[in-house]
């Protein structure tokens, strides 16, 4: 079990706000005047993903451990980096340049191997081992190897680096590179946020949401999502804001909900646009704001949320926010439906469509349909 599925038998709904099936009641006369239900599937947050770890100062090597010598005949050249010296990462005045991570940013994989390397040989540098872990662990420049990834997230880990205690506790949640072991990963989880690691610090909030590898806490869950929030991880501000809004752990706060779910959304997490729309729409804890709502739940859609998706083609039924429009609307309604957002009201909006509305919208639906039936398959 994954950190991505930590919360799916924890108890813990995220509920979405609902758009008022009175304010769309006004759809076009074709369409029938029947309640709307527009509650969705309770959402799960997600960890945040591994980051290569950013430059800094050489430190000394914790203890002295032998250090696996990676062999410089198992790395490639990836197609898109041309195998040319890469400029020098910016550093501070008397900080000494980050060959190895300026290579990086850049895309020159293999001169970020070979730079790392002789980093490691000269200095046992924590951050070039958590560079070729990340090397290793995504195949750039390098055969893909998660033995060998683990391996440098390892000694890294034990020099005291915060990156490579969270990238290796992903590996230990997943068993890449060895065993499960959920037990090491919140250890080492707990490790990388007294570091002040922003996505450890997440990932561990959602353990104590979770309750299983710590007795489940809901004050210290929104204590370490706030953390993680503060210093700008849009699953946090989206997590938190969940909380808030149900009082759960944290005193109820409506307002502080929708702010926080505003910044997930501006930072383009998808859950967050959807219910931060619904939030405009109903001017819930903000003030109301239809037409802004429609341009998020757009984004959403295009992103692929079902659930946006069906609030767009309600929308767009309407005439709400958006100009009417029954051929987006049959659009999207059918996206949304193939994707398991199904509606009834929408079934009747569309059944009483012309046959060259219908048509249209189907016509304009294909090609997300035959992605969804790929995807599937």
């Amino acid at each position: 079990m994954t950190l991505r599925h930590a919360l799916l038998g924890s108890g813990f709904a995220l509920s979405l706000a609902l758009i008022s099936p009175a304010v769309l009641a006004q759809a076009p006369p074709a369409a029938p005047a029947a309640p709307l239900s527009l509650e969705r599937p309770p959402a799960t947050p997600k960890p945040a993903a591994p980051k290569p770890a950013t430059p800094s100062a050489p430190r000394a090597p914790s203890a002295k451990v032998p250090l696996p010598k990676p062999s410089p005949a198992r790395a490639t050249a990836p197609a898109e980096a041309p195998q040319t010296a890469a400029a020098p990462a910016a550093a501070k005045p008397g900080q000494e340049p980050d060959l190895a991570f300026g290579a990086f940013q850049r895309g020159y994989y293999l001169t970020a191997f070979h730079e790392a390397t002789k980093r490691i040989d000269a200095k046992g540098d924590p951050k070039a081992m958590t560079l070729l872990g990340e090397l290793y662990a995504n195949g750039l420049g390098v055969g893909a190897d998660d033995t060998k990834a683990a391996e440098w997230y390892s000694l890294a880990a034990a020099r005291g680096d915060a990156q490579a205690m969270f990238s290796l506790a992903m590996f230990r949640m997943g068993g890449r590179g060895g065993p499960r072991d959920r037990e090491e990963a919140a250890r080492l989880l707990a490790q990388a946020s007294k570091l002040g690691h922003p996505a450890a610090t997440y990932d561990l909030g959602l353990l104590y949401l979770e309750g299983q590898q710590f007795p489940q806490d809901l004050s210290r869950a929104a204590e370490l999502f706030r953390r993680a929030a503060d210093a700008g991880v849009p699953e946090a501000q989206y997590a938190l804001a969940t909380l808030y809004k149900d009082g759960r752990g944290v005193q109820k706060d409506p307002k502080e909900a929708v702010r926080l779910m505003g910044l997930a959304a501006r930072a383009d997490l998808t859950d967050a646009q959807v219910e931060y729309a619904i939030a405009l729409f109903n001017g819930a804890g903000i003030a109301k704001n239809e037409a802004q709502a429609a341009k998020l739940l757009q984004e959403a859609s295009m992103r692929g949320s079902a659930i946006a998706q069906n609030r767009l083609a309600r929308l767009l039924a309407a005439g709400r926010g958006v100009p009417a429009d029954p051929v987006a609307a049959v659009k999207w309604h059918l996206i949304a439906k193939a994707a398991g957002a199904g509606d009834p009201y929408l079934d009747n909006f569309m059944a009483n469509q012309t046959p060259e509305v219908r048509a249209s919208g189907e016509r304009l639906a294909k090609p997300w349909l035959d992605m969804i039936r790929l995807s599937r398959s």
